[in-house]
């Protein structure tokens, strides 16, 4: 699944986004609720897990801006406020459940699949990605396309999902390594550049064809057949 995690504590922020993301999903980490509702405004998630009270705009006004954008994806609150009324008031601003700190991350996970299941975006559910002729399991990691199996590593493999859940929208090389290596901007590494090679010489080379197209001082987009 994507998730989206708005969540400002130094510590519990990417300890949280790095057990998602050793559960496989794909988490975009947030510290700003501004930045959040742009993100979630512009992009598709599975579910949202908001802290409340973070800089710039709050969860609660987050939530409530984005049901009223009619954004429907389930939302998880993680919060130290957890007094009665305080989770009344999550739950009718839009929120779907609500959990307080501190907690277990299994609890934090087990939550994230019942919404997630509760919108039918189970992993047994949405299991699979396709877009065009290619094809992804998450569950098993595996990749097919035009019905031919096509190995990849670990990274080629998360590269490839965050390019197909992001069909036709740019992806600069900042974001990828801030999704697939959960790097800050580092001007020396190559690392992406030779993660992209590696990944067409497999899903494009022997096919003929190009599904990633290259845009010169932005980025990549993916553009299936």
């Amino acid at each position: 699944m994507r998730l989206l995690v708005l969540e400002d504590d130094a510590t519990l922020g990417p300890w949280t986004e790095k057990g998602l993301r050793e559960a496989g999903h794909v988490v975009d980490l947030f510290t700003d609720g501004r930045d959040a509702l742009i993100a979630a405004m512009g992009q598709s998630y599975d579910v949202f897990v908001f802290d409340r009270m973070v800089p710039g705009l709050d969860g609660l006004s987050v939530l409530k801006a984005l049901r009223e954008a009619k954004v429907t994806a389930p939302t998880l609150f993680l919060t130290a406020l957890g007094d009665v009324d305080d989770r009344v008031e999550g739950l009718k601003a839009g929120g779907d459940d609500y959990l307080t700190k501190p907690f277990a991350f299994s609890e934090l996970l087990a939550r994230i699949e019942v919404l997630a299941r509760r919108q039918g975006t189970t992993e047994e559910q949405s299991s699979q990605l396709v877009c065009g002729d290619i094809a992804i399991d998450l569950q098993k990691r595996t990749c097919v396309r035009q019905g031919r199996p096509i190995d990849l590593n670990p990274k080629e493999f998360l590269l490839l999902e965050v390019f197909m859940r992001s069909k036709g929208r740019v992806q600069t090389r900042t974001m990828l390594l801030e999704r697939v290596w959960n790097m800050n901007f580092d001007p020396t590494t190559s690392v992406v550049e030779t993660h992209m090679s590696r990944l067409r010489s497999k899903i494009e080379k022997p096919f003929g064809d190009t599904l990633i197209r290259t845009i010169r001082g932005a980025g990549y987009v993916f553009e299936p057949v």
